[in-house]
């Protein structure tokens, strides 16, 4: 079933990206990259009935995206993101593919607003050292929401977007050789803004 996920969304990013190339001559294709700050949701401790909020931290990503149209476009991004949330002395990190299919309107000369929905599939998560399977997240695909503003020069542009996850979605685990039934549980769903550098080829 993983597998089938895999090829459906790989596919799927394929098909985006190479209809960007092909497309209308307002259509361009590039590189993108750049900073995330934000973190994930709360830290469930099973010791505790109480929640823990995570510290903020920052992150980075690199990627690809396309884009058709100009004045009303869509544009469709593959990224490869890494994240970090501190919790007290903890560190829960995730890496992961980020696939937004935004659509954007310019407002002012160079400047515009965009927004739509993000897929997202986890590749690894850890926890302060503790090697957490993959298999332990409900589940490894989700969809987030994207929107900012962005502001282009020719080839080279710069965007400052907010992203949420929508669904809830946990990972479970049981740290410090604890042997109970009860395991730790960490809500893996961002809430990050995202700066990014793009450069069209």
């Amino acid at each position: 079933m993983r597998n089938l996920k895999k090829s459906v969304i790989s596919t799927a990013l394929l098909l985006f990206i190479g209809f960007s190339l092909s497309a209308q001559n307002k259509s361009s294709f590039g590189f993108k990259g750049g900073l995330n700050y934000g973190a994930n949701g709360d830290y469930f401790d099973s010791a505790s009935t109480n929640a823990e909020h995570p510290d903020r931290n920052i992150g980075y990503h690199l990627g690809l995206f396309g884009k058709i149209g100009n004045k009303l476009y869509f544009r469709p991004e593959l990224v490869y993101t890494a994240t970090k949330s501190d919790y007290n002395n903890d560190v829960f990190s995730i890496k992961k593919i980020d696939a937004p299919l935004l659509v954007g309107v310019k407002v002012l000369g160079p400047i515009s607003v965009f927004g739509g929905p993000s897929l997202q599939y986890l590749l690894d998560t850890d926890f302060d050292g503790t090697n957490i399977d993959i298999d332990n997240v409900e589940d490894e695909f989700s969809v987030g929401l994207n929107f900012g503003i962005g502001i282009n020069f020719n080839k080279i542009g710069i965007d400052l977007r907010y992203e949420r996850g929508f669904n809830d979605n946990e990972t479970s685990f049981i740290s410090d050789n604890i042997t109970s039934s009860i395991s730790n549980r960490i809500d893996t769903r961002p809430d990050q803004l995202i700066l990014s550098l793009s450069i069209g080829l």
